[in-house]
Order: structure tokens, then sequence, then C-alpha cells
């Protein structure tokens, strides 16, 4: 059996993984991507990822770009203010409650929120469109072989594959970053996170609200109304022995427990979806890049589910290898460009890997004094316009923040 040849071979058809061999593909590039487990491209489906992703501005660039864009917009919620809570009393209520308007630092949403396994089917759809990409699901990459000049990957089918450049976008537990020898630095916090789908009597009015207490943020996200009624996807973050024996609870326990925790800001919640389960951590790989390597998305870094930081960085790992790519497709996948996309992505990451860790250990505290001074702190920041803004162009990615923006 020959080699199949391509310019770019990506490890991991994840959302990360798809989006960029759609953004590869749209501008020219031949890829094949693979993944040992098929996407599961419907909600009520056994696996299907019940999470969802608020794309940010910057973010739906590259998606618009890549030819996804135009098959989001009509499912896509956008997100016109984010609402912090701070509801650490004695009892569960709000006790401070600011608003950050995507208005005062643009004209348009702060972003729009999708479902996940809404994001794969589209995404699915959008590669069977793409002469030049190879979508391979149900394979996965096993051993890689690099050289100066090209990289050979075998499959699990025992294929082989020859490229100019890898994309490792297959996890935090990466197959192609092992191989390469990269170190990784990963924080646990004893914590799990649930996602479910909730309706609520009280309309959301696009906003994302963020209700902190003890043990992690619980976070409603706008989705569009379900059954004529308003619909949130919820993020519920805490110790990982309290998250775990929710997901066992019976549906009407549950239901009064996360109603409580939600403040009742929107009236008493409704489960309409499975609950899913995962593992709170951070994570950094020590570089970006190896011999005609990148490490893209959770491969590369992985943060708690604070600010809608997660895909977002990812998209812009991919928009920022696509620029060096077409801005020298000769030098596709060479040690310059790789030092050029390590170069300009290590920084920004780091920064916000160690962002979001200072704002998930403000939210897991429990003593008083403490809860105390992380309202203190939020009616600070808030108080300062420029620092409140400065944080919002932060959040966004936007130029003009202090930090890098593609």
């Amino acid at each position: 059996m020959s080699d199949k040849e391509c310019d770019i071979f990506i490890s991991g058809g994840g959302i990360a993984g798809m989006t960029a061999a759609a953004a590869f593909g749209s501008a020219g590039f031949s890829v094949v991507c693979v993944d040992p487990a098929p996407p599961v491209t419907e909600r009520d489906a056994e696996g299907s990822d019940m999470r969802t992703t608020a794309v940010l501005q910057p973010a739906r660039t590259v998606l618009e770009d890549a030819g996804l864009w135009q098959k989001l917009d009509d499912h896509a919620s956008p997100l016109h203010v984010m609402r912090i809570v701070d509801a650490g009393g004695e009892t569960p209520e709000p006790r401070l409650t600011r608003d950050f308007n995507a208005s005062d630092v643009s004209d348009l949403p702060f972003g729009w929120n999708l479902p996940n396994w809404l994001l794969r089917r589209e995404m699915v759809a959008r590669l069977s469109e793409l002469p030049g990409v190879e979508f391979r699901p149900g394979l996965g990459a096993t051993r890689l072989f690099t050289r100066e000049r090209e990289a050979r990957v075998t499959l699990s089918d025992g294929s082989r594959i020859r490229a100019r450049l890898v994309i490792a976008a297959d996890g935090r537990s990466s197959p192609m970053r092992q191989a390469a020898g990269i170190d990784v630095r990963t924080t646990r916090y004893g914590q799990k996170a649930l996602a479910f789908a909730v309706t609520h009597p009280i309309p959301h009015e696009n906003v994302s609200t963020e209700i902190h207490r003890t043990g992690g943020p619980f976070t409603l996200v706008p989705l569009p109304d379900q059954d004529g009624l308003p619909c949130s996807a919820v993020v519920w973050m805490d110790d990982g022995p309290l998250s775990q024996a929710r997901y066992d609870m019976d549906v009407p326990a549950f239901e009064a427990e996360m109603s409580t925790r939600s403040c009742h800001l929107f009236g008493p919640l409704t489960l309409v979806s499975r609950r899913t389960i995962w593992l709170i951590i951070s994570q950094q790989a020590a570089r970006l890049s190896g011999e005609r390597l990148a490490l893209i998305a959770e491969a590369a870094h992985v943060v708690p589910p604070i600010g809608a930081q997660g895909l977002n960085m990812s998209l812009a790992d991919i928009a920022t290898l696509l620029s060096l790519a077409q801005a020298r497709p000769e030098g596709l996948g060479d040690q310059a460009m790789l030092d050029a996309y390590h170069s300009a992505r290590y920084g920004d990451i780091t920064l916000r890997v160690q962002g979001i860790d200072m704002l998930n250990r403000a939210s897991q505290v429990r003593t008083p004094a403490l809860r105390d001074a992380r309202a203190n702190a939020l009616n600070a920041l808030y108080a300062l316009g420029p620092v409140r803004k400065t944080l919002m162009q932060m959040g966004l990615g936007v130029r003009g923040a202090g930090v890098q923006s593609t």
C-alpha cells in the first residue's frame, strides 16, 4: 500500500480539529483529518456533547473564512450582556450583581452561543463539501515519525500518511504531543463540572449569567427557546464528590437543587436534557511545536470553563497557523514557521491560563472573609471604567487590550 500524501495531517476530529480542517481546506491546502471516535451529531444520541460554546467576536471571523459560520448563524444565540452575580453570603441569594455590556466596547454582541453537538453536525457537513479534505472518523494516529522535510504518520488501520505539517488536535492526553516528547504542566482542582440544558419561566434576554457562591461558578448561557419556553445551557462546577452526587440524583431532587443554586433568578429550572460530567483541570504544553508538528486546542492548553476562553483560544491557534502558512506556503511546516507559531501564541496562552486559574481559585473559596474579598474585588474592578473596559477587551481578545489578537 503506497503512502497517502497531503499538505496537512490533523490528528483529532473534535470541534477544533474539524475547524482546522475546514480552515486549511477552504484556503486550498490538501488535508487529511482522523479521529478514533466518529462525531456524535444528534443531541439525544448516546455520547453526545451536552456542553455549549460561546463563539466570541474574533473567533467568528475564523469560522466565516472556513465556510462554517454560514451554516451556524441561524442556530446561534447572541450574547449581549455578561452578568456576574456574587451569592457568597450565608444564604443562596444575590448580594452583588454587575453587568458587562457588549455595547461598551463594540457594536456587536460579545459572542454567540451554540451547542457542541450541533457544531459537530455542521462541521461534518462542511468538510464533505471540500474536495481537498479527507475526514476519516474511526481511525486514529498510532505513530509519528518526523524528519526535516516531512512527517510520516501511521494510522490504526496500518495505512500511512506523509505530510508537510502535522497538527495535533487530539486532546489533553494528545498521542502526537507524547510522541514528540513535549512536556505538559497540569493543575488539578478537585472539581468536576456538570453540563445540561434547562427551561425556565423568566426570559434570559440574551444575558449570560455567572453565579458565584462556593466550589465553582454556576453559569447559564442563552439558547433558543424550547417548546415555547426560554432555554439555557448550564455549566455547574463544584467539588468532585458533590458534582458526582448531583449527576446521580433523580430528576426532581436535581431540579430542586439546581433551582436553589441559581438563586431562582429565572424561576424554577426544568431539566430538558441528559447530564454530562467531566474533570476540571488546567494544562499547558511546555512548547507549542516540534519537528513538523504544531499543537493546538487541548493538546496545547486546557482551562476551566470560565469566560468562554477554551475554544476561542483554540480558534486563535488555528488563525495564527493559517496566517503563517498563507504568508509563506513554501515553508509550510518548516522550523521557521513553527518557531513563529510558538512565539506568536505562547505568551497569550500563558496569560489566559494563569488568569483563568486565578478566577477559578477565587470561585472555590469557602470562608466568609474570602467570599467577601471576592465580592469586594469584583465591585472595585467594575467601578473603574477603564479597567472594566480593558478586562472586557481581554476577554474578547480584541486589539488594544494589551494582549495579542489574531
